[in-house]
């Protein structure tokens, strides 16, 4: 076999998997557009007050089971951003957006954007 025959062969295998790639991402961003319309859709502006944010695992908050269950198994191994607030008369812990997270206040009372138990974004708060 020649060099102009191992690369023929190299690049054909090299083009097959850039277009399997482009499919598969093209595939993957219809679904993120899907969740992200519903989550548009879902989501209401409260007002909670922060009482403790943290780093921790699916499996070691207090979310209930309903909701751990669901979430995919490779971001149960992983550190999930989650805040513990009062929401009326209520305390809830909720998963937050890794953006919002850092910017959120501890012990402050905050407007945010909430779609279920997961906090998209800040309203009104001046650092």
């Amino acid at each position: 076999m020649e060099w102009w025959q191992i690369l023929l062969i190299v690049l054909a295998v090299v083009a097959v998997v850039l277009a399997i790639l482009y499919f598969v991402g093209k595939k993957m961003q219809k679904k993120a557009d899907g969740q992200q319309a519903m989550i548009d859709q879902q989501k209401m502006t409260v007002t909670i007050l922060v009482i403790d944010k943290k780093k921790m695992r699916i499996k070691d908050s207090n979310l209930p089971k309903i909701v751990q269950d669901q979430v995919p198994a490779y971001l149960k191994l992983r550190k999930m951003p989650l805040v513990k607030a009062k929401i009326g008369p209520k305390i809830s812990t909720l998963m937050c957006d890794e953006k919002v997270f850092k910017e959120l206040p501890i012990k402050k009372n905050v407007k945010v954007d909430i779609a279920g138990m997961y906090i998209i974004g800040i309203k009104n708060y001046k650092k």
